[in-house]
């Protein structure tokens, strides 16, 4: 109960109750009082509603074996599916949703409305020529000649079904790998018989566990061959590293969560002896090497879901390519190895004095490619300061050519044509007088030559490619307008057909407003700064409103995140119509642009892009004197959580109020991964004076404005131990600050998200703005 004692506010927020210790304010209360009517018409700006209020969203599209291809729509009335031909340039209905809908009601007895087809699993054949769905919790095929529904065939799907569910799928989708007892099995997905491949797994030295400390899976982490039968994996040693442990708050014992988590003290980290198993005969080829340290160039993970990242069957499946990476990400190898007999070959490697990657993060797949046929390796580097394409000899290891330059960036290799020497990929800060974030689409011969850009418009574009490269559909937005669908050659961009304009007539017609775009400069006078301001829709240009500046300050992600448009973005709006300006600031350290940019805080993560953004914050409100620059606010979750209470700690005189979410206060008692690829190792000379000196709890205790903590108690990905000694330095340090903890919690919150954003938006109302708020405001509780 001491603590209890000390808090001015603490909540527990329990899933059936919750229990709030009182404290006399701090402050004498304002006379302004916000209503539930206010908190309701700020609800109305997030996304859970707004996103319905805009049509013509495609989904995904779903190409079919005859060239052509569907998608799903968003309607005024629900939705759409569509049927494009790439060939004939043209769009029609997918069928007729009045029949379809008559077809379900009879087959499966209930009703079934036009504009709300259940279409769950949803599968074209082969000839378009029907469709097999869920509805009413079974398989039908549904003739779209007739219009008449049927029960499926069930045989075919039973394959998948019979799959485990921790499991990856061959390609010929006759077995599935999977996980029993620290070994790699198969089933046989025809007639369902498990095999054993492996035999001397154990704990702590398994094979293919999926366990980055910070996240975990039973599914295995593996990759098939294109034969499918070997998969190329490995034997998981976790022997010697530290362990985290979590506790369950329940009535009764508590039940005590534990599993192996590296630590950045520990001497010994994750490792991965590598293997390759021959699936027919169950025998393991280990790969003549030294085991690799647990590292990729793309991730804080070597997996991509099941995904075995930086690692390359041959199309042969005769050699497997990869590349190891050392604990500190300053060292990359690309090795290729021998499939039969384990023999490992070096071909090239690259170093940097910070630390290396093979993509942007956000790209979430390495940029490298293994090129037998020709004998080559297609491999991206930031060595000249801007991320870029290159070609390696793969037989000696010569770089034969850089293949694009300039002061822009190849963001993800798409596609090669081998046999036309061509290259399609994405990038970005290439067309001058753009936001510098926007993606455009390229191509470009291995030559170096023929560089052309496939998507002209002044906009974000997101590409999906025809699996025969011969079209991409681009779907393409910017932060303030809303997407254009088109359907393109990808030898020269040419639309070929128009797919869907997005209407957000129904949403503007709510006084709805996009973000405002803005260039601020960085702390050095000199960098451009690219952000989004958020501001009441019922804006007083001759009154004063306080700002909030929401963060993540990368070095991976950022605070504005994607380009494309958005009818809500996290709760941005939703808090300006309570009466704030909220800004978002991409600062340096973050993505995107030059890796000098990228690397700027290299060595001091305690720096979180915070001089940035307060010169933005500056800035701002001399350009908009409806801007109190000197209520300044803050808030953030994860790596934001740190950087707010970073910002109350070390510019207690510009931030008045924080609200920090599940922060990594101390990257010391975070995973691994993370703070070594952005810092120096803490075995290095003063590596470990430079961590601790990062820690917020030591400079908690110049705390001056308002504060409030959060943090789930089984949060497996930040420990909430990062918090806990935040809380005790401010405790030590006799600092009235408020916390809300979360007994049942992960990283997310979960279910309780709704609440924590009502009791942030609570916080900055009382303390950053000066009013009061409603009491117990519910998000999300349906309203007459």
């Amino acid at each position: 109960m001491t603590l209890m004692r000390l808090i001015p506010t603490v909540v527990f927020a329990f899933s059936c109750a919750t229990f709030v210790l009182p404290a006399a304010p701090l402050a004498a209360q304002q006379t302004r009082q916000l209503t539930a009517d206010d908190y309701a018409r700020a609800e109305s700006f997030l996304g859970a509603s707004t996103g319905s209020l805009v049509s013509g969203l495609p989904g995904q599209p779903t190409w079919l074996e005859d060239g052509r291809f569907w998608y799903r729509t968003t309607t005024a009335a629900g939705a759409a599916f569509i049927t494009v031909d790439p060939a004939r340039g043209t769009r029609s209905a997918a069928f007729d949703n009045t029949r379809l809908a008559s077809a379900l009601a009879a087959a499966t007895g209930g009703q079934v409305r036009a504009d709300q087809l259940p279409l769950q699993g949803l599968q074209f054949s082969t000839d378009a020529s029907s469709i097999t769905l869920t509805a009413a919790n079974r398989r039908w095929t549904c003739s779209l000649q007739d219009y008449t529904c049927s029960p499926a065939d069930t045989a075919r799907a039973g394959a998948a079904l019979n799959a485990p569910r921790a499991s990856v799928t061959s390609p010929d989708g006759r077995h599935a790998a999977f996980i029993r007892d620290h070994n790699l099995w198969v089933k046989d997905l025809t007639t369902n018989e498990d095999r054993q491949l492996t035999t001397d797994g154990i704990e702590d030295f398994g094979y293919a566990t999926n366990n980055a400390g910070w996240t975990r899976s039973d599914v295995p982490v593996l990759l098939w061959s294109p034969d499918s039968r070997r998969i190329a994996t490995f034997q998981h040693d976790s022997r010697g590293v530290s362990e985290m442990h979590l506790v369950s708050t329940v009535a009764g014992p508590p039940v005590l969560e534990s599993w192996r988590y590296p630590l950045p003290q520990d001497s010994a980290i994750f490792r991965i002896h590598r293997v390759i198993v021959d699936v027919e005969n169950a025998r393991t080829v280990r790969l003549d090497m030294a085991p690799d340290q647990h590292r990729s160039t793309i991730s804080d993970h070597i997996a991509d879901g099941s995904t075995f990242l930086d690692v390359e069957w041959y199309p042969d499946a005769s050699h497997v390519a990869f590349v190891s990476s050392s604990r500190d990400h300053k060292h990359a190898v690309f090795r290729v190895a021998n499939a039969e007999t384990g023999a490992v070959r070096t071909v090239f490697e690259e170093r940097s004095p910070t630390q290396f990657q093979s993509a942007f993060a956000a790209v979430g797949t390495a940029n490298w490619r293994v090129l037998p046929a020709t004998n080559e390796v297609l491999w991206w580097s930031q060595r000249d300061d801007w991320g870029h394409l290159y070609l390696y000899d793969l037989g000696t290891g010569a770089l034969k050519r850089q293949i694009t330059s300039g002061s822009w960036n190849v963001g993800e290799l798409v596609r090669v044509d081998a046999s036309a020497r061509m290259l399609y990929f994405t990038g970005v800060g290439r067309e001058q007088g753009r936001d510098p974030y926007f993606q455009h689409f390229y191509r470009i011969g291995m030559d170096g030559s023929g560089l052309r850009l496939l998507t002209a418009e002044n906009a974000n574009h997101a590409i999906r490619l025809s699996p025969d490269g011969a079209y991409f559909v681009d779907t393409y937005s910017t932060p303030t307008e809303p997407p254009v669908s088109v359907l393109r050659r990808t030898n020269d961009g040419a639309v070929v057909v128009e797919l869907e304009r997005a209407d957000i007539s129904r949403l503007v017609a709510t006084g709805w407003k996009p973000p405002e775009p803005f260039v601020v400069k960085a702390r050095d006078g000199q960098t451009d700064l690219y952000g989004l301001m958020f501001t009441p829709t019922r804006l007083d240009s001759t009154a004063s409103y306080p700002i909030v500046n929401y963060i993540y300050p990368g070095p991976w992600g950022s605070s504005v995140g994607s380009r494309n448009f958005s009818p809500a973005r996290s709760d941005h709006q939703a808090l300006a119509e309570l009466g704030f300006v909220v800004v978002v600031i991409d600062g340096m350290g973050t993505e995107w642009r030059s890796k000098s940019f990228g690397d700027f805080y290299y060595g001091d993560m305690g720096d979180n892009t915070l001089p940035d953004q307060i010169a933005g914050m500056r800035q701002l409100a001399e350009r908009h004197r409806f801007i109190d620059i000197d209520r300044a606010g803050m808030w953030g979750h994860s790596g934001g959580g740190f950087a707010t209470a970073a910002a109350m700690f070390r510019h207690p005189d510009f931030f008045k109020v924080g609200v920090s979410q599940a922060g990594n206060h101390d990257n010391r008692l975070y995973e691994d991964d993370w703070g070594e690829r952005f810092m120096p190792l803490m075995q290095s000379e003063n590596g470990a004076a430079v961590w601790e000196s990062q820690a917020n709890q030591l400079v908690a205790a110049n705390l001056q404005g308002r504060l409030l903590l959060a943090h789930g108690v089984m949060d497996s990905n930040v420990p909430p131990y990062n918090t806990y000694l935040v809380v005790d330095a401010l405790i030590k340090a006799n600092k009235d600050f408020d916390l809300i903890i979360f007994p049942h919690q992960r990283h997310g919150f979960g279910v309780d998200n709704n609440y924590m954003m009502r009791r942030r938006w609570d916080y900055f109302v009382k303390h950053l703005m000066g009013a009061e708020p409603p009491t117990e405001y519910q998000i999300g509780r349906p309203r007459t």
